[in-house]
């Protein structure tokens, strides 16, 4: 893949088009959130166990119909998604898929505003490239290069982290860490954190466009009343979600010539959830995917 180094927009154009919220929330980075991350590694498993075990009433009886809880918060300039799920896999599986960098690129693609990935540095790094939610050329995306670090993998526990210092706009501090651990009955136990920092400019475009086409969007998180909340924190969410059902996806069909079938899953999955996720027809996903994974297979821009 060909660097890309397109300029920013302005913060008033971008305030203006729904691209604004959903390219600040597609990259990954490092942030003040690294310590915290550093600690999760060196808790390893038990720490994931315990939490894992203290929201077994959650991840037993919600509205996701799958084990999974999702958490968010919302500070003056940070947002930040955790999802916590059991996955049908057993860990050998999972740590043996999602170590792999070039994994991880099969990974993000699957969302709507990935449009293209390459590893970097023999693996230590990823290079993304931003978009809108449909089919459009390289050159009118956003490259954001990510750190990419296995921190802690062994027969029990794996910690994986992507980082970039900065993304579109003002945000920066972009960060994701994965982990998992064996859990009971041959599944294994995943968190995966998503968080990251913004500024004035990003803050502006997100308001422009949680005020015109984002303005109906909502999260996963019920408020009092049992309204879903709004806003930046829906945000966050359902970008988190769409992220992990991407995991999800990718550990049910790894191998190279199953394409279609993470494709397939990873939309319907987030059907499942079309109050929240849904943007574009099943066919217009698939055909847009299959585009942008065949520029990458080619390397074409």
């Amino acid at each position: 893949m060909n660097t890309l180094h397109t300029p920013l927009a302005s913060s008033a154009s971008l305030a203006r088009r729904p691209v604004a919220g959903l390219l600040i929330a597609a990259a990954l980075a490092l942030s003040p959130l690294a310590a915290l991350a550093q600690q999760a590694a060196d808790g390893g498993g038990a720490a994931l166990r315990a939490k894992v075990d203290a929201l077994k009433p959650q991840l037993a009886r919600n509205a996701f119909k799958r084990p999974l809880t999702i958490e968010s918060s919302e500070s003056p300039e940070r947002l930040s998604g955790d999802v916590y799920a059991l996955v049908d896999h057993p860990f050998n599986q999972v740590s043996g898929a999602l170590r792999e960098p070039a994994a991880w690129c099969q990974v993000l693609m699957l969302h709507l505003n990935i449009k293209h990935c390459s590893v970097k540095g023999g693996g230590a790094a990823l290079a993304v490239a931003a978009g809108r939610k449909f089919d459009q050329p390289l050159s009118d995306a956003q490259q954001i290069d990510f750190a990419y670090s296995v921190a802690k993998a062994d027969a029990n526990y794996l910690n994986v982290r992507l980082s970039a210092a900065t993304g579109p706009l003002s945000t920066r501090d972009y960060n994701i860490v994965l982990e998992a651990t064996p859990a009971d009955n041959g599944k294994t136990a995943l968190h995966m954190s998503y968080a990251y920092a913004y500024g004035t400019a990003a803050r502006l475009a997100m308001k422009g466009y949680l005020a015109t086409v984002g303005s109906d969007k909502v999260g996963f998180t019920s408020k009092d009343g049992g309204a879903y909340i709004g806003g930046v924190r829906g945000v966050v969410e359902r970008n988190t979600m769409r992220y992990y059902l991407a995991i999800d996806s990718y550990l049910d069909a790894p191998a190279s010539g199953q394409l279609e079938q993470r494709l397939g899953a990873w939309f319907d999955a987030t059907e499942q959830y079309a109050q929240q996720l849904h943007e574009v027809d099943r066919n217009d996903y698939l055909t847009m995917k299959r585009h942008e994974f065949q520029r990458l297979q080619s390397g074409a821009s």
